[in-house]
């Protein structure tokens, strides 16, 4: 599975356009953001770009240290080996644990990315857009967890509850939507009666 070869082909343009789609100034807003949220030891990637992000976030650890920091101290959903984990699996485990803890606190499957996606670098821009979706829910809740400037992220759309009452509602019933036409005007005035003959003048 780590041990992939090179790309030929159809496949090799596939990824090229994939990795195209890496955005250099999202990471460094990203990365300013884990730093706030989570501590400053977690540290900064060896090197800028694609490679030097996936290998910072590749065990896990990070990711789950950022999930947490968006919760309570004591309600904190993803444990935390220590040390950190290095058998390629257990490092798989601990993204997948991230990714579910994700998904509890909002971010839609859509914008998840899958595990061999960071692990095996198949897909950074997914695992930036995670991270993305993550900062513009927390922003969202606004409940004193988020840590860092709010504009960095936009605000997801809320539910806008209206409460009608039942005389509200009762004068609706009377109303004509315009989507359904209008009555105003109309007249049958020129019509002739359903089913009586054609008039044909020879």
């Amino acid at each position: 599975m780590a041990n992939k070869g090179p790309s030929y082909g159809m496949s090799r343009d596939i990824q090229s356009r994939i990795e195209k789609k890496y955005d250099d100034e999202l990471e460094a807003r990203l990365v300013q953001w884990i730093k706030i949220q989570c501590g400053s030891d977690v540290g900064s990637p060896d090197e800028q770009g694609r490679l030097g992000f996936q290998q910072w976030l590749k065990n896990g650890v990070i990711l789950s240290k950022l999930i947490n920091s968006l919760y309570p101290k004591g309600s904190q959903p993803v444990k935390i080996p220590d040390p950190p984990p290095s058998m390629v699996f257990k490092q798989m485990e601990q993204v997948a644990q991230f990714l579910k803890a994700a998904e509890e606190y909002g971010v839609v499957k859509t914008d998840i990315f899958q595990t061999v996606d960071l692990y095996e670098g198949k897909d950074i821009a997914a695992v930036q857009r995670t991270i993305v979706a993550l900062g513009s829910i927390a922003v969202t809740k606004n409940d004193g967890q988020y840590q860092g400037d709010p504009s960095w992220f936009m605000k997801k759309a809320q539910e806008h509850k209206r409460d009608f009452s039942d005389d509200k509602l009762k004068q609706g019933k009377h109303v004509i939507g315009l989507q359904m036409g209008s009555n105003q005007g109309a007249t049958q005035a020129g019509m002739t009666g359903y089913g009586r003959p054609r008039q044909i003048i020879g």
